[in-house]
C-alpha cells in the first residue's frame, strides 16, 4: 500500500562542496504525461540526461520545471569568459531592429553584456565529475523535498475525495430506497389520471393497465445501474487504498460512474430522485477535478 501523490508540488535542494554552491528548484503541476523542462547554465547542460533520470526515479507524471543555478565560492577557481559568437548575434539582431525602425542610437556594450550567457562564469579547470556529484546531490535533495510536499498534497486530496464519496453513497442509498415505490406511485397516478379524464363511470381494463405498468417498470428499473455504480465506488476506494500512481485509473473509474448516474437520470422521472442525481453528478465532477491532480 502506497500513499496518494499529488502532481502539484515544489522542492528546493542545495549542495556546497567548498568550491561551488549548486541550487536546484523543482516545480510541478498536473499533466497527462511526464513533461520535463530543464533550465541550467550553459556549461551544466551536459548533465541534463542525468537530471531527467533522477526526476523519473521519483516522479511518474506531471509537468516538471527544473531550475539549476551555480554560484562559485572560490574566486581563484573561477574565470569570466565572453561568448563572442553569441554577443555578435545579439548586436546584429539589435542593429537589424534599429535599421528597420529608423532608430539612430546603436547597441551599447552595457546592453549587450546584460543578455543571458554573453558573459559566462566557468571554473578555471573544469572537473565534470566534481560538477556531476554536486549537481546530483542538489537534485536529490530537491526531489526529496518535492516528494514530501506532493505526499502532503496527496493526503489532502484523498481526504476531500473520500468526503465526497461518503455523500455520494448516502445519496445513492436514498435513490435505491425511493426507487422501490416508483412503480406503485406510477400506477396510482396513472389510474387517477384516467379517471380524471374519462370519469368514474369508465370501466378500467385491468389487463391493459397491467401491461402498461409492466412496461413502465421495465423501463424505469435502475437496480443494475445502482449495483454497478456502487461497484465503481468500491473500485475507487480500493484504488485510493493502493495509492501510488493511480491517477489515470481513478479517472477511468469516475467516467464509468458518470455513465451509470446519467443512465439513472434518464430512466427516472421522479423529481426527488432527479434532484439527488444532480447532486451526485456535481459531487462526481468535484472528485474528477481533484483526481486530475493525482499522479
Amino acid at each position: 500500500m502506497a500513499n496518494i501523490i499529488s502532481m502539484t508540488g515544489y522542492g528546493k535542494g542545495e549542495h556546497n562542496d567548498g568550491k561551488r554552491s549548486i541550487t536546484a528548484e523543482i516545480k510541478t503541476i498536473n499533466n497527462r504525461y511526464c513533461d520535463i523542462n530543464i533550465k541550467t547554465p550553459r556549461h551544466l547542460r551536459f548533465f541534463e540526461d542525468n537530471i531527467r533520470k533522477i526526476l523519473k526515479n521519483g516522479v511518474q507524471r506531471g509537468r516538471i520545471d527544473v531550475y539549476i543555478n551555480i554560484d562559485y565560492i572560490s574566486e581563484s577557481d573561477t574565470v569570466i569568459v565572453p561568448n563572442m559568437c553569441l554577443a555578435k548575434q545579439y548586436k546584429d539582431a539589435i542593429d537589424e531592429i534599429r535599421n528597420e525602425l529608423n532608430i539612430t542610437s546603436s547597441a551599447s556594450l552595457d546592453t549587450i553584456i546584460k543578455f543571458q550567457d554573453v558573459l559566462v562564469a566557468k571554473e578555471d579547470t573544469q572537473d565534470e565529475e566534481e560538477l556531476r556529484i554536486c549537481v546530483e546531490a542538489a537534485m536529490n535533495n530537491a526531489v526529496k523535498n518535492l516528494i514530501a510536499m506532493r505526499l502532503i498534497e496527496g493526503e489532502q486530496l484523498e481526504s476531500d475525495i473520500r468526503s465526497s464519496m461518503a455523500k455520494i453513497l448516502e445519496l445513492m442509498d436514498e435513490i435505491a430506497k425511493n426507487s422501490g415505490t416508483i412503480v406503485q406511485d406510477y400506477k396510482t397516478k396513472f389510474e387517477a389520471r384516467i379517471k380524471e379524464l374519462l370519469g368514474s363511470t369508465y370501466e378500467l381494463d385491468e389487463n391493459r393497465l397491467y401491461n402498461e405498468i409492466v412496461i413502465y417498470a421495465d423501463k424505469s428499473d435502475i437496480n443494475e445501474e445502482i449495483v454497478r455504480f456502487k461497484s465503481h465506488m468500491s473500485q475507487l476506494d480500493a484504488a485510493l487504498r493502493t495509492g501510488g500512481s493511480v491517477g489515470r485509473k481513478l479517472d477511468f473509474i469516475i467516467q464509468e460512474a458518470n455513465r451509470e448516474i446519467n443512465t439513472i437520470g434518464s430512466k427516472i422521472g421522479n423529481l426527488d430522485i432527479i434532484q439527488m442525481v444532480i447532486e451526485i453528478k456535481n459531487l462526481l465532477e468535484k472528485v474528477r477535478e481533484q483526481i486530475q491532480n493525482i499522479e
